[in-house]
């Protein structure tokens, strides 16, 4: 097991799906990490060396992920809540914020702004 940024990841599993499992890192931010510590793509974590663990972790602990990410969007929407824009109150009331349809199919916005966006 190597213990990046408080996750254990198996030795077995490729960097790139370690590194997007975490919260705020997607495709694009992952193959800048990985190009920019010069990490190949289908490396396993068991295979990385300890250098690259320690610089891999220094550069995640930089960035804006997991929980500061998401207390950050929180904040920005309760932010809009407040300030009682359109876009805040189309999130308290659990409609379609980016301008869908509402006649039908109203549904998926409903789910997806009960998420704990808002706080």
């Amino acid at each position: 097991m190597v213990f990046i940024l408080g996750f254990n990841f198996p030795e077995s599993r490729l960097v790139k799906s370690a590194l997007t499992s975490f919260y705020g890192i997607g495709p694009r931010h992952m193959q800048r990490l990985m190009s920019k510590l010069y990490i190949h793509e289908t490396a396993r974590v068991g295979s990385l060396a300890d250098k690259q663990v320690l610089d891999l972790t220094a550069e995640l602990s930089n960035m804006t992920i997991e929980n500061d990410l998401r207390r950050k969007l929180q904040d920005n929407i309760r932010r809009l809540r407040d300030m009682g824009a359109y876009r805040g109150r189309r999130h308290a009331m659990h409609m379609p914020v980016r301008g869908q349809r509402t006649r039908t199919q109203t549904a998926t916005a409903g789910k997806l702004n009960r998420v704990e966006r808002y706080g």
